[in-house]
């Protein structure tokens, strides 16, 4: 167990951010972190600023809030964690970030034995787009898991979660349980449960049309690409043919637009 946690430290001294390797039952080492800069991120300021606070006081040694981010897909949730988590590491060289897969959830009792003890430093670890799309024996198994490992959460982790669905499940999961459960108010609890032992709920939604132009205007700003009317329109059409407005969707017309300009660009 020495030799173990020796490892470990040594591992955690050398770097900020991890991959759990299920197969090695080990941290694998992130050798170069990416993150979109904090100030990048716009049209999430209410959703910046929680997150944010919740971490500094994690940083800060504080107990702190589990926290879900829902909502439209690229709107920046994923990318949202790792700025704040790159931005706020600077000043709080003890705070790791780690990434599971949301199918290592079964690992996460083995990840907290590692690093409870590991009092030194902070932990926040991510999982990305986790939802279940029928309820069956994997979600059951998985639940129990992560709503038991929530409760039992030492106290140097943290859990940041991201999914397209407030609840980890269609809508349409939980009608179903409401018209067809015979003590129904009990089994929608049940399903929607895990949801509710996340202290923050923070929600992403669309952008409007003025927000998808701030984005695209601060990414030509950032890059020293020409950004005019005409720009805009295409921007805007880009938009139109992916039918979508989300930060995802201007970064992606930003790379079209910088490779017909032969421009490089580094994040």
């Amino acid at each position: 167990m020495f030799l173990s946690n020796f490892l470990i430290k040594n591992t955690l001294s050398s770097y900020k951010s991890f991959i759990w390797d299920s197969d090695l039952k080990k941290l694998k080492k992130v050798k170069i972190f990416k993150s979109v800069k904090i100030d990048l991120l716009i049209g999430i300021d209410r959703q910046k600023k929680t997150l944010i606070n919740n971490t500094l006081n994690f940083a800060n040694g504080n107990f702190t809030n589990n926290a879900l981010l829902w909502g439209s897909r690229g709107n920046g949730k994923s990318s949202l964690i790792k700025s704040i988590f790159n931005e706020i590491n600077k000043d709080f060289k003890k705070l790791k970030l780690i990434q599971i897969n949301k199918n290592d959830i079964f690992d996460i009792e083995i990840i907290y034995e590692k690093l409870s003890s590991l009092l030194e430093y902070r932990f926040i670890i991510f999982i990305d787009d986790l939802s279940f799309e029928k309820i069956d024996s994997d979600y059951k198994i998985i639940k129990s898991t992560l709503d038991g490992s929530i409760q039992n959460q030492p106290n140097n982790i943290l859990l940041y979660v991201t999914s397209n669905r407030r609840h980890l499940m269609p809508r349409d999961m939980i009608e179903n349980e409401r018209s067809s459960a015979i003590h129904t108010d009990e089994s929608v609890e049940e399903k929607i449960s895990l949801s509710d032992r996340f202290g923050l709920w923070i929600g992403f939604h669309n952008i409007s049309q003025k927000d998808y132009i701030k984005i695209v205007t601060k990414y030509c700003e950032e890059f020293k690409l020409t950004f005019d009317k005409d720009i805009e329109k295409e921007s805007i059409r880009w938009s139109l043919q992916r039918g979508n407005r989300t930060g995802r969707t201007a970064w992606q017309f930003i790379l079209n637009y910088s490779a017909e300009k032969n421009k490089k660009i580094k994040i």
